[in-house]
């Protein structure tokens, strides 16, 4: 029996493709009234964790789930998790409106909702257009309206942002939040971590399947320390005060600058004004969540090294035995083609030829491209449904 909490809970939860773990052990739990942020590389595990959240994959350890209850066990699920895992499956030839009249007739809804949605997610003037002529993101916002049809108590969203506009963005953004703020609860997957630090509450982070951090992220934003970047007139005077002053996180950065853990703007810049140091320049630096990803994440999938343009190969790169490198060298005992011929050394232009007069411009433009106008729907075009 569902308990009507609209938590989501995870716990020990595994799923091994073959000799591929896919998700080891993985625990969390979201809580209504909030916003979390579900984070990890391409082939972490998240699609495949949502996807037995969902019931459409069959764990191999471990259980999730909604109000108290697996997936299968929710009676009429849609009025209960509204869940877009990918924007697809739309008929391209069926209207935004007809689409959602389907999804009402299937959950026991009046048609009027689906011109509810329609207007929730900013899509009532596209109602009766052809779904195959959407864009990536007018899809997304078609995604999550069907989701909302049934006034579900839970979201759960596979990368909602994919396809839209800095403003779509922004009104996401602020959806989400509204959503969770009226006592409901919302779990989204993503990787536009900047973004998703601006939505979420909480974040479980994972990576090879494993949970790196869960919690709430202003925890883990204060787990990291900040450090203080100075540029003083006289760098060694400024260690010296501060290290007097009993604040020892110090390293010149070897720029003209000095870099302080364990302190704040103000107090780096009371030592300097008491030693008499002048500072051209005070910055403060915060770990953003991307950053912290990183650490956490340990580059799953990022290349050993960076190799900068124009820097030497890294140790053990380089040709295969017997590479010859440099000039074009015939193998052993190999004949020419019949009718070959070496090419004529010192190549001149073909008789006729003439270059081109002074002032020449190649037959393009050079401008930069212009994406062109959307005419106007026509009365006929707009009325399809």
């Amino acid at each position: 029996m569902q308990d009507g909490s609209g938590r989501i809970v995870v716990q020990n939860l595994t799923k091994n493709f073959g000799a591929v773990a896919a998700v080891q052990n993985l625990s969390f739990q979201v809580e209504p009234g909030s916003v979390t942020g579900f984070l990890g590389p391409n082939g972490a595990g998240k699609t495949t964790t949502l996807r037995m959240l969902l019931g459409l994959v069959r764990p191999t350890a471990g259980f999730a789930t909604i109000n108290g209850q697996p997936f299968s066990g929710l009676g009429n699920p849609g009025r209960v998790v509204g869940a877009v895992l990918e924007a697809q499956g739309f008929h391209p030839k069926r209207s935004a409106i007809n689409h959602l009249r389907v999804y009402c007739s299937a959950m026991g809804i009046q048609d009027r909702r689906a011109e509810e949605v329609l207007g929730l997610v900013g899509l009532a003037a596209t109602a009766t257009r052809d779904v195959g002529g959407f864009s990536l993101g007018m899809k997304q916002r078609l995604a999550l309206a069907t989701a909302l049809l049934g006034d579900p108590q839970v979201l759960v969203l596979d990368e909602p942002a994919n396809g839209l506009d800095p403003e779509g963005i922004a009104w996401l953004r602020q959806f989400l939040r509204s959503f969770a703020a009226s006592g409901r609860t919302v779990l989204i997957s993503s990787h536009l971590l900047a973004e998703v630090e601006q939505t979420i509450d909480q974040v479980v982070i994972i990576s090879r399947g494993q949970t790196m951090y869960y919690g709430m992220l202003d925890d883990l934003r204060r787990s990291q320390q900040s450090r203080v970047i100075v540029q003083p007139a006289d760098v060694n005077a400024l260690v010296t005060a501060l290290q007097e002053g009993g604040i020892s996180g110090i390293q010149p950065t070897g720029d003209g600058k000095v870099a302080v853990t364990g302190a704040t703007v103000q107090q780096v810049g009371d030592v300097a004004a008491k030693a008499g140091v002048a500072l051209y320049g005070v910055q403060e630096e915060k770990a953003d969540l991307e950053q912290l990803f990183f650490r956490l994440t340990s580059g799953q999938y990022a290349a050993p090294g960076i190799v900068h343009y124009g820097a030497p190969p890294p140790q053990g790169f380089g040709p295969p035995p017997g590479y010859q490198q440099s000039g074009y060298h015939q193998q052993p005992n190999y004949n020419q083609p019949s009718g070959y011929h070496q090419p004529v050394q010192g190549y001149q232009q073909p008789p006729g030829y003439q270059q081109p007069p002074s002032g020449y411009q190649p037959g393009y433009d050079p401008s930069p491209y212009q994406a062109p106008q959307a005419p106007e729907p026509t009365k006929e075009q707009g009325g399809n449904s």
